[in-house]
């Protein structure tokens, strides 16, 4: 608008008056922006309520802007690392895991006429840890983890690294409270686990874990129990087996790296 607002408009506008109308508000509005006059005619309409509010804003923002930025927040080395080694949802399944390598331990004591539990589990005793260590489903930030630079083949080995570091002693204790043999505790373990990860590239890291946990109770648990025998994959010789494979496996994840970057190998 051209002409400078009435002064009574004005006063109207600055009461917040209900009876002005949409139209004059809005030429009001438009006026003020480019005039300095009536902005100063305005400020005089004001009510000593409003206005000190006002100073009291303005006060608060020259005293903010006065005091400068507030300090950045120090990293912790503590959180950085836990971002990219640990997740939450790890824990109840390393527990779980963990009770259950103690009831097979028990179990052996009470009935060693049986085969070793230690020996029949260690193999998939580590997959529950692997398979929601890279997994949408269980990672409520897997979504934005995923789009990192740190995601994919990486971020799954230090995960998995941390559920072996808790699985290995496990093992290594149970196994020495039954007498199973350390390399066909650990072999076994380790050659799964390459398994899932190198699996987990073509089809998903929890799809990998749980079809070959039951793939290994179908065909090896549930027969050494019935036989009442350990099967010949877990004799002292198939040691070297286990490793070979282990390697095998673990090569074939990293030759297929690229394959953890898609949001599809989470599922």
């Amino acid at each position: 608008m051209s002409m400078h607002p009435d002064l009574a408009v004005l006063a109207r506008y600055a009461d917040g008056d209900p009876g002005l109308d949409e139209a004059s508000v809005w030429s009001v509005e438009s006026h003020l922006e480019a005039c300095a006059d009536c902005r100063a005619q305005l400020a005089g309409h004001v009510p000593e309520d409003t206005r000190a509010l006002l100073d009291l804003v303005t006060a608060g923002i020259d005293r903010g802007i006065g005091a400068g930025p507030p300090p950045v927040p120090r990293r912790r080395i503590w959180s950085a690392v836990s971002r990219r080694w640990l997740a939450v949802t790890l824990a109840p399944w390393l527990t779980m895991t963990a009770a259950v390598l103690g009831c097979a331990a028990l179990l052996h004591a009470v009935n060693p006429e049986l085969p070793s539990l230690v020996l029949l589990l260690a193999p998939v005793a580590p997959l529950p840890g692997v398979a929601v260590s890279w997994n949408r489903r269980t990672d409520p930030a897997w979504e934005l983890v995923a789009g990192t630079p740190a995601a994919g083949l990486g971020m799954l080995l230090r995960r998995t690294a941390v559920v072996l570091a808790v699985v290995i002693p496990l093992l290594t204790l149970a196994g020495a409270r039954t007498g199973a043999p350390l390399a066909l505790l650990l072999t076994p373990c380790l050659a799964f686990t390459a398994a899932s990860i190198a699996l987990g590239a073509l089809i998903g890291v929890r799809r990998a874990a749980a079809g070959l946990a039951a793939v290994w109770a179908l065909a090896v648990v549930v027969p050494s129990l019935a036989t009442a025998e350990l099967p010949v994959v877990l004799h002292p010789g198939g040691a070297a087996v286990w490793a070979v494979a282990a390697v095998a496996m673990a090569g074939f994840a990293v030759a297929r790296a690229d394959l953890f970057r898609r949001l599809t190998s989470g599922n």
